[in-house]
């Protein structure tokens, strides 16, 4: 994971194994809206809406996913939060909330600017 906090003519961006999480295209679109730094803790908002679509015969609504995600890169541990409304998630997974956390690898310089 790569972020790159914003500046006066760029917004915060957030990059997953080198790809871009802000995404837009005919199927909904994904943005990184906030990315906070409160030491030793990282917070990230990410939104996400999917236009209605239909898979192998089955019709979905249109859906909307809202994850914040607090990482701490001294212990490694990651929570998120995850808020569906509708669509095919909604339709799979459940409306709802749902929470995970899990233990990732620790940086060994989580804040060496590069």
């Amino acid at each position: 994971m790569q972020l790159t906090l914003a500046s006066k003519t760029q917004k915060a961006k957030m990059f997953l194994d080198g790809r871009d999480l802000d995404q837009s295209d005919t199927y909904g679109k994904q943005e990184v809206k906030s990315i906070t730094l409160a030491r030793p803790n990282i917070f990230i908002v990410i939104d996400a809406s999917f236009a209605p679509e239909e898979i192998m015969g089955v019709a979905y609504s249109a859906g909307t996913v809202s994850t914040h995600i607090t990482l701490d890169p001294v212990t490694g541990k990651l929570k998120k939060v995850e808020r569906i409304q509708g669509g095919i998630l909604g339709e799979t997974m459940g409306n709802g909330t749902f929470v995970t956390e899990e233990i990732c690898l620790l940086s060994k310089m989580p804040y060496k600017s590069k």
